[in-house]
């Protein structure tokens, strides 16, 4: 699709195209997802702000997004909302609370809610761990994508859910479920750029898939870098630089001018 998609194409395409989705955190990364074919993109908030942004990633599905405890109250909500909104957000990610999703969707601004296991409260469903695998946890979770819907929310985030609840899930809701980690059921799969160019430090979930090794690559530049400034500083010292070829130079004679005038300045 030459266009950018909108509510409308996910909702009906739900069942019939998989679509890609991924967390971008840089202009270069957008352009990079665009050129990919990534359709959704969640992305920082100021880049939605940023007029190179369209540019860069004309198509994409753009979801910005922050904790809600970055963001605030459902009144702070709305004031962070609209400017986005004016700027071409096609959707937004809220995990605040339903009166904020209410508020959001009553404006005419879709939302993207999250249930599962939600990071920014974790505390609630024991820690980073899949939330889903009891009864009771899926009750839990069924009832967090319910609560959505009648709040107005189009679309959940629903992450590391067991599949085959998810896939239950899909065959009850009218929500388009963005699965990370949660399983093919979901209407969009849903990764963070960092884990699948292998740039992430430290532990990758075991959700994520690991398609470049661009944290070796950042290392082999960065030791070119030290190499490169490493040369640098034992030419200095050394008195190899600058040798002539990088010097500039004038007729003998101004030299000689300029230092019997500057005799006389002196």
């Amino acid at each position: 699709m030459s266009r950018r998609l909108t509510v409308q194409d996910l909702l009906a395409a739900r069942g019939k195209h998989q679509f890609a989705m991924l967390r971008v955190e840089t202009l270069a990364e957008a352009e990079a997802a665009e050129r990919a074919g990534v359709e959704m993109l969640s992305v920082p908030p100021a880049m939605i702000l940023d007029r190179n942004f369209r540019d860069a990633a004309p198509t994409a599905f753009a979801v910005p997004g922050d904790n809600f405890y970055e963001i605030g109250d459902t009144a702070d909500f709305l004031k962070w909302a609209f400017p986005l909104y004016k700027a071409g957000a096609d959707a937004f990610y809220c995990s605040g609370s339903l009166q904020t999703v209410r508020a959001l969707a009553d404006h005419g601004m879709p939302v993207c809610g999250h249930v599962g296991l939600i990071p920014s409260k974790a505390t609630w469903t024991g820690g980073f761990k899949a939330v889903g695998k009891t009864l009771e946890s899926a009750q839990l979770v069924w009832n967090q994508c319910k609560a959505l819907e009648d709040a107005g929310a189009f679309a959940v985030e629903i992450e590391v859910v067991p599949h085959s609840i998810t896939a239950a899930i899909a065959e009850k809701t009218g929500l388009f479920l963005v699965s990370m980690g949660a399983g093919p059921a979901g209407h969009a799969q849903y990764l963070f750029t960092d884990d699948v160019l292998g740039q992430t430090k430290g532990r990758v979930p075991r959700h994520a898939k690991v398609y470049a090794d661009l944290a070796a690559e950042h290392a082999r530049l960065q030791q070119m870098r030290i190499d490169a400034m490493s040369a640098y500083v034992e030419d200095v010292h050394s008195g190899l630089y600058p040798a002539p070829q990088y010097l500039v130079d004038c007729d003998s004679d101004v030299v000689v001018n300029f230092c019997h005038w500057l005799k006389g300045h002196s």
